[in-house]
């Protein structure tokens, strides 16, 4: 799997989405399942994520983020025509950010078995810290009691991947 940063127009087929979606569901989980998918794909709801998150990283003088939102080129979405946001129920005894984690890794190798691309995203969630997060989150449904722990974006991808960067030396231990 790799991280597609170009996307095509072309939206996903609406089986693709509900595969990605159902892998999610099935994600290991310590929490009881205590996560809601929010699937975005309005492009005018998608750029006005991408211009919240980046007055957001204006605002709070993120170091390497800060000059990507002075960008007005930039789209922390990548122009990918699917989003979809995971959120974690706040009260939950358990430390969501884990389960949201597996359950965005599933649909990652979900889109990638069905030749889409993905890319796992921060930069977006910083829109649910703006003046403006109460609102997004009302016009995303997101439930309340539910904290946006990650999100990711899906679509056809631009180009084929052709080169593989290498993988850093040294990651693994084995102890027999």
């Amino acid at each position: 799997r790799r991280s597609i940063r170009a996307y095509q127009e072309t939206q996903i087929h609406p089986e693709q989405l509900n595969t990605i979606l159902e892998a999610g569901s099935y994600a290991p989980n310590a929490g009881g399942q205590a996560w809601h998918f929010t699937a975005v794909q309005n492009k005018k709801i998608l750029t006005r994520l991408n211009n919240a998150a980046k007055e957001t990283a204006q605002q709070l003088q993120l170091p390497g983020l800060t000059d990507l939102a002075h960008d007005e080129n930039f789209d922390c979405l990548y122009g990918a025509p699917t989003l979809i946001i995971v959120s974690g129920w706040e009260a939950s005894p358990i430390p969501l950010e884990i389960d949201c984690a597996a359950a965005t890794e599933n649909m990652l190798l979900a889109a990638q078995s069905m030749g889409l691309g993905s890319c796992w995203i921060y930069f977006v969630l910083l829109a649910f810290n703006s003046d403006k997060a109460d609102e997004l989150r009302n016009i995303l449904k997101i439930p309340q009691n539910y904290k946006p722990y990650t999100s990711a974006v899906f679509g056809i991808p631009a180009e084929k991947i052709v080169e593989i960067p290498e993988r850093k030396p040294n990651l693994i231990t084995m102890i027999p």
